[in-house]
């Protein structure tokens, strides 16, 4: 991080209002040293397990692995989360520690993720755990805490495009979530819990609540925030009835609504995962599997079908595990405590470009692609083609936009609009439009675009290249900043900086080159899905 100087804090409008910590914490400074080229200097903190050493910098005072659950071992991978050990002494928490089993998935495609999955899965069974960056000078700040995605498979707090110094910088405590993912995370068992990943987030967030004011935090301050499938899980805890003790604000990117699975799906799901492995399909036939086997398992569970009558695949079929609910996180939401907390939304114009093959976008076959995709998602699909197929776009521009609407689009604008319609906490909904030349001009502002924008990393090298995500062409100079400051006064006063949303026609920030506000942005897209 700290690619470019920055402002002066005190030049920051939002933060000057809010009165950010200027002074300092129950930090201990300890042992001297440095630490790559800039000069850290080791630091505890002390939690209710004990006490962890981390180091101070410049900018940011971190810590890595920081357990908030007890390793899950064996059984104990498809059982709710525990309390983590007490512990003795001192425990190091200066280097990042293990991470969930995951296969591998630093290339998607054509395309180098490397920033955003870093070098995949580093063994140990001590993975619950927590990276914190926090104000040198914090004392009550607010707190963000960081669910990553993808695709419930995949994803870690080691990733360097989640690198929360950026948020420690102005004036954030910022908390990185490593979660189970995969089996373990989400297989549905008739002997276990549903969805561990999500009740890790929860037992998280209670961690949070009851340790983050000895890293300068203030547990009354919590943003949840979530990207793809982190967005996902941040939609299902709020619809849950509690979730205002945990939380005062959320953040969903890239999520759906319409994103969990039904319990019919996710027993196909477990049904096919024991049959390739050769046990039965409960906690208690895998619990002596390993988790490579598990890993190992997993591509053999893509050509698994798993639509179902009044069921379609969600996000067109991109996951095999996920949230497991008979009732879609965007049913659930009126019912949970989450209406009355305030709601950052949006999503990303050309969300599936990531996800469709680049020798597949010919005029021809694009067509084809635009037609077979609207069958998929709707009950009417000439409806949904004549919307979205129109004389400014080319066929291939058409599934794009459709597609994207269908996976993600769609179910962020209905959640947000169900929020909105509760009218107990304000709602706010962007669009992010900024293009990237990626992938020979074909990736647009595709699934994870707004990430570097939102972190304010854009200079990050591994993020520029023809096959890397923000391509050959720099994005505008102040997008990132101008972003990133949107994000924070959200965090600290609970309004980005537009106006709020009011229901279908309500204002919508769009994000680009330029920023525009804008009423009824593509209702009529939106409204041809029906309901």
């Amino acid at each position: 991080m700290g690619h470019r100087p920055r402002r002066p804090r005190a030049s920051r409008p939002h933060q000057r209002a809010r009165g950010l910590p200027c002074r300092a914490g129950g930090w201990r400074l300890r042992h001297p040293g440095l630490g790559g080229i800039r000069p850290t200097v080791n630091i505890t903190a002390e939690t209710e397990q004990g006490t962890v050493v981390g180091t101070r910098g410049p900018l940011a005072v971190v810590f890595h692995g920081v357990p908030y659950a007890a390793p899950p071992v064996g059984r104990a991978r498809f059982e709710a989360p525990a309390p983590p050990p007490h512990w003795s002494g001192e425990r190091d928490a200066r280097l990042p520690g293990p991470n969930a089993p995951q296969p591998r998935r630093d290339r998607f495609g054509q395309l180098d993720l490397s920033p955003f999955f870093a070098d995949g899965w580093h063994h140990g069974d001590d993975y619950l755990t927590l990276s914190i960056s926090a104000p040198p000078e914090a004392h009550r700040a607010p707190v963000v805490v960081w669910v990553h995605g993808g695709a419930f498979l995949a994803g870690s707090t080691r990733a360097p495009a989640y690198d929360g110094e950026s948020f420690a910088r102005d004036g954030v405590v910022f908390v990185g979530v490593n979660l189970r993912v995969g089996a373990a995370g989400f297989l549905r068992l008739p002997d276990a819990p549903d969805n561990r990943g999500v009740l890790d987030v929860a037992a998280a967030l209670g961690w949070v609540q009851r340790n983050i004011a000895a890293f300068g935090g203030d547990p009354g301050a919590v943003t949840l925030m979530g990207q793809s499938a982190g967005a996902i899980i941040v939609m299902d805890l709020l619809g849950r009835p509690d979730i205002h003790t945990l939380i005062s604000r959320a953040i969903v990117q890239s999520g759906t609504g319409l994103g969990g699975l039904t319990g019919e799906q996710a027993d196909v799901v477990t049904g096919a995962l024991a049959a390739a492995i050769g046990v039965a399909p409960s906690a208690a036939g895998l619990a002596d599997v390993s988790d490579e086997e598990l890993v190992a398992a997993f591509p053999r569970l893509m050509d698994v079908d798993i639509t179902r009558p009044g069921a379609r695949a969600p996000m067109d079929g991109i996951v095999r595990y996920g949230v497991v609910s008979d009732r879609q996180p965007l049913v659930s939401l009126p019912d949970g405590a989450g209406v009355g907390i305030p709601l950052l939304i949006g999503s990303n114009l050309d969300e599936a470009a990531l996800y469709v093959p680049q020798s597949d976008r010919s005029d021809a076959s694009a067509e084809r692609a635009l037609h077979a995709a609207a069958a998929r998602l709707n009950a009417d699909p000439d409806t949904i083609v004549e919307a979205y197929w129109r004389p400014d776009r080319t066929p291939d521009e058409a599934h794009i936009a459709l597609l994207s609407d269908g996976m993600f689009g769609l179910g962020t604008r209905l959640f947000a609009e169900a929020h909105s319609r509760a009218g107990l906490a304000s709602t706010y909904v962007y669009e992010f439009e900024w293009r990237s030349d990626a992938l020979q001009n074909r990736l647009g502002a595709s699934h994870l675009m707004e990430l570097p924008f939102v972190f304010d990393n854009a200079r990050m090298p591994s993020l520029h290249g023809p096959d890397r995500l923000l391509g050959d062409t720099p994005p505008p100079r102040d997008l990132a900043e101008r972003m990133h400051d949107s994000w924070i006064r959200f965090v600290t006063e609970g309004d980005p900086g537009w106006p709020a949303f009011t229901g279908p026609d309500g204002p919508v920030q769009r994000i680009g080159r330029s920023w525009t506000v804008q009423h009824a942005h593509r209702s009529a897209e939106f409204a041809a899905w029906g309901r």
